[in-house]
């Protein structure tokens, strides 16, 4: 069975951590009946310098004859630290993100018992952690009109706006998922202060007396699930929220981990769905070979999984990504001064892969 994958390496590491995930699942697919088929095309910075875009059309077509999107990472210094550049990478992101309908981000969070010392947090808080968070994608901040300065510009603003349909949506997927796990969705939200906040709460609670019953629900302000998150994250299971909200604090579960370079997530939409690792470009360790591959590769295990209802390709794919961290085979971000580096550890899950799936598939 073919399936056509679009690669979308991007920025700064982006080349480097996708290299090892084709790798991988190259290795796979020597022991499954899904066969890969890769088309690659520009993204971010990278696009901008090719094209002048950061989401090309001919990237965009790509995606859509796709079965699925396997991402990077975008970001460049030389934009990043330019505030009048007018064209930018993140640009790119946003706009891939409307135009393929993809409106539900998931960042699952579960850390390796090997790695708790790795972890900022004491070991007796991280400890058993196991949660998911569901960020809305597509609306919002980083979406609303107006946005920009006034004619002075001595003043910027920018709007949320939400409708009760993208709130609707994004909230089923969150119960679905609770459904599968341990049965609890937190809404994550600041209806204290905020209109849009007020229409997330409203519209949550009709879904869940209509059709979720059976999962518990309850609620947070963001700033104390924030708090919450670093104090007593065995606390959550789904995590509902909006997108930047959720932008935040998916990042903020990377401390959990003791890596960002560990997190994987999916972009779901109705018609297709995108994986890609939670932590950004990376751009001054780009070409030195020090790059975490995992989150990519892991984002690969959840391509398989959601994308290809392949159980278990996804799962020998995890198993191998956990034979390399509990067997200390890490890059230096989890491991300082590992002789490991991105293509050893992208080697040696591929030869973990080979050695299970042997029996496994």
């Amino acid at each position: 069975m073919k399936k056509k994958i679009a690669i979308l390496p991007g920025d700064g590491i982006g080349p480097e951590i996708m290299e090892e995930t084709v790798k991988v699942i190259n290795a796979v697919s020597g022991y499954s009946s899904i066969e890969p088929e890769f088309e690659y095309a520009d993204i971010g910075a990278v696009a901008i310098d090719r094209t002048g875009d950061p989401f090309p059309e001919k990237t965009y077509d790509i995606c859509m004859k796709a079965d699925t999107i396997l991402f990077g990472a975008i970001g460049d210094p030389k934009y990043d630290n330019d505030p009048s550049a007018k064209v930018r990478p993140e640009q790119g992101l946003l706009r891939m993100r409307k135009s393929l309908g993809l409106f539900a981000n998931i960042r699952p969070v579960s850390p390796y018992a090997s790695l708790l010392d790795s972890s900022p947090l004491k070991n007796d808080i991280v400890e058993g952690a196991d949660f998911v968070v569901v960020r809305e994608l597509t609306g919002g901040m980083y979406f609303g009109e107006p946005r920009g300065r006034n004619e002075m510009g001595d003043k910027a603003f920018d709007t949320c706006v939400y409708s009760k349909y993208e709130i609707m949506r994004v909230a089923e997927i969150a119960f679905e998922y609770a459904r599968r796990r341990k049965g609890k969705v937190t809404l994550v939200d600041k209806a204290n202060v905020l209109a849009t906040s007020r229409l997330w709460r409203e519209t949550v609670k009709e879904l869940h007396a209509g059709k979720y019953r059976d999962v518990e629900l309850d609620f947070l302000y963001v700033d104390n699930a924030a708090m919450k998150m670093v104090s007593d994250p065995r606390f959550f299971d789904v995590i509902l929220t909006e997108n930047m909200f959720g932008d935040i604090l998916s990042d903020v579960s990377g401390v959990i981990n003791g890596s960002i370079g560990l997190l994987p997530s999916a972009s779901l939409g109705e018609s297709r769905s995108l994986f890609e690792p939670i932590h950004g470009s990376f751009p001054q360790g780009a070409g030195k070979n020090i790059a975490n591959p995992v989150a990519t590769i892991l984002s690969a295990a959840m391509m398989y999984e959601d994308a290809f209802g392949a159980a278990a390709e996804g799962r020998v794919i995890r198993e191998a990504c956990a034979d390399a961290v509990n067997s200390g085979v890490c890059t230096p971000d989890i491991f300082p001064g590992s002789s490991y580096g991105t293509k050893e550890v992208g080697d040696y899950i591929a030869g973990r892969i080979h050695e299970r799936c042997k029996n496994a598939l």
